[in-house]
């Protein structure tokens, strides 16, 4: 379920409370294969399935960076900022890769406002701390803190 902010005053009183969980997204080697032609990134350990039986992971992994980029797929499912002039994405902090995710893995996405900060211009910085959970796995495949701008209509 969405959880959806329409003012600054919103986003602050939410710091510190769960956004709660989106659907499982399956891994599988099409994902992992686009995502090796857009960045040419096609090291063998995410791309060859054949080698990789017998690579440190028993299998083909994800690119950190594609399961990163699965933030930007997990975050709208979490929350959403209304009555807006303008939203931005100000960037990320803190990035880690804690567990490899394997292809046909299920992952989803967990999230929890950290902080929300005024700017002088009006807007409001928002943290988000997102992390990919993987189904079965205690680590997940990737955590970080994203970190966005929003300007609120008057």
């Amino acid at each position: 379920m969405t959880v959806v902010f329409s003012s600054a005053e919103e986003l602050e009183r939410a710091v510190g409370k769960p956004l709660g969980v989106t659907e499982w997204l399956t891994i599988d080697q099409s994902r992992i294969d686009m995502f090796a032609d857009a960045t040419g990134d096609h090291q063998w350990i995410h791309v060859d399935p054949e080698r990789a039986k017998n690579g440190p992971f028993g299998s083909t992994i994800a690119h950190g960076y594609l399961t990163l980029s699965l933030v930007n797929f997990f975050l709208p499912q979490l929350m959403q900022v209304e009555n807006l002039l303008m939203g931005v994405n100000y960037g990320s902090d803190r990035l880690r890769f804690p567990a490899p995710v394997k292809v046909e893995s299920r992952v989803r996405g967990a999230g929890e406002i950290t902080s929300a900060e005024r700017l002088p211009n009006g807007s409001v910085q928002v943290v988000v701390r997102i992390a990919v959970e993987i189904e079965g796995s205690d680590r997940p495949g990737c955590v970080v803190d994203t970190i966005s701008r929003y300007t609120f209509a008057e």
